[in-house]
């Protein structure tokens, strides 16, 4: 088989996860019987034993009130609980905090529920990326379909576009990396 064949045969199987995990959700809970919504998803599953994944880490954090009532806005905890792996950089309250005056509460109108969902999904990345992995310049594909570029300071901190890497959590389906900024998608 030729490295052009191969390509065209694994494509698919590459593109369909990406699919899942940007928009399964909303496709699957429209075609849910009423009753099964009242029952929750995946993010509700109460799981004392196991690792907790990304959705859970981010609940139980102090700092990410913020973004985990983004993430319920747009109903992506059951998408983000799933098995991943994930890499969700994850901004902190103050981050928010730190957005224009009446950015956050302006993205939370429901006319504006397809830019907050580009933005989540600009801090997400399909596999796992540890942060003292990236190298200087090193650019990776977020689950909205933009980039993301890491720089790596002689002092070892490492930024993901202007945002400083605080610290990560691993997860059972990925890794939480926590951000000191809320990344913000290209303009087109």
């Amino acid at each position: 088989m030729t490295p052009s064949n191969i390509l065209s045969k694994t494509i698919p199987f590459l593109i369909i996860p990406l699919c899942i995990a940007c928009g399964g959700a909303a496709t699957e809970e429209a075609s849910a019987p009423a009753e099964a919504a009242t029952a929750g998803g995946q993010a509700s599953v109460v799981d004392e034993m196991s690792a907790k994944d990304v959705v859970h880490i981010a609940i139980g954090s102090p700092d990410h009130k913020t973004l985990v009532a983004a993430v319920q806005h747009v109903k992506y905890e059951d998408v983000l609980a799933n098995a991943g792996p994930f890499t969700v950089y994850a901004p902190t309250d103050a981050a928010f905090a730190a957005l224009p005056e009446g950015t956050l509460d302006n993205l939370l109108k429901p006319e504006n529920k397809m830019t907050l969902q580009d933005i989540l999904e600009y801090h997400v990345a399909l596999g796992v990326m540890k942060p003292e992995s990236m190298s200087n310049g090193r650019t990776v594909g977020m689950a909205n379909g933009d980039n993301v570029k890491f720089s790596v300071a002689e002092d070892g901190t490492v930024m993901i576009n202007d945002a400083k890497v605080l610290g990560s959590v691993p997860a059972s389906n990925g890794l939480v990396v926590v951000i000191d900024k809320v990344l913000l998608p290209p303009a087109e």
